[in-house]
């Protein structure tokens, strides 16, 4: 008597793998988990860039005037401020699109590099603006933003960071963070 596998049984545990399979893959929404890997970089990327904009303001009492950057090659953004500046450098002397000079900062850069987006595409990048010393402006004003890509984390999400009720910024589509949330 020979042991092993009729043709027929091979094909019901093939077709219950599959059903397995699609199943797994219909509730786990791999997409959907990396969208939501590539906003929690986000958040954690302008996080750490707005400490280190908070610290460089304690060292110097201000930031260099009127710069108004994206991370991305061209210059998606244009309104009421004019068109970003595109630069993608991620220098931490002065020449990164933050425009800070990091480096010159007594116990040295708190940043190996700037940041930048996980996909640096037209949709999804950084902006940074600040004006410096202007008028009544004592030169720490600044905003960072991102836009968010994963439900979870836009303003359609549960844990949507973009609406300005969670952000206390002015642009409900748009994850901004700084000192003034009124500019982009």
């Amino acid at each position: 008597m020979k042991k092993g596998f009729t043709l027929l049984e091979l094909l019901i545990v093939i077709g219950i793998l599959a059903i397995l399979a699609t199943a797994v893959t219909l509730v786990l929404n791999p997409a959907e988990l990396l969208r939501q890997a590539r906003d929690g970089n986000r958040l954690n990327d302008l996080r750490a860039l707005n400490n280190a904009i908070g610290l460089f303001i304690t060292a110097s009492s201000s930031l260099p005037g009127n710069i108004f950057n994206c991370t991305v090659g061209t210059a998606p953004y244009t309104g009421d401020l004019g068109t970003c500046a595109t630069n993608v450098s991620t220098v931490t002397s002065g020449a990164g699109w933050v425009g800070v000079n990091f480096s010159s900062m007594a116990g040295g850069s708190p940043l190996s590099r700037l940041p930048l987006d996980p996909l640096n595409n037209s949709t999804n990048y950084y902006i940074y603006r600040s004006n410096g010393i202007t008028g009544s402006n004592d030169g720490t004003l600044f905003e960072l933003n991102a836009n968010m890509e994963s439900v979870k984390y836009s303003e359609a999400g549960g844990n949507d960071v973009e609406s300005n009720t969670k952000d206390g910024g002015d642009n409900n589509g748009v994850y901004e963070i700084g000192m003034i949330l009124t500019w982009i």
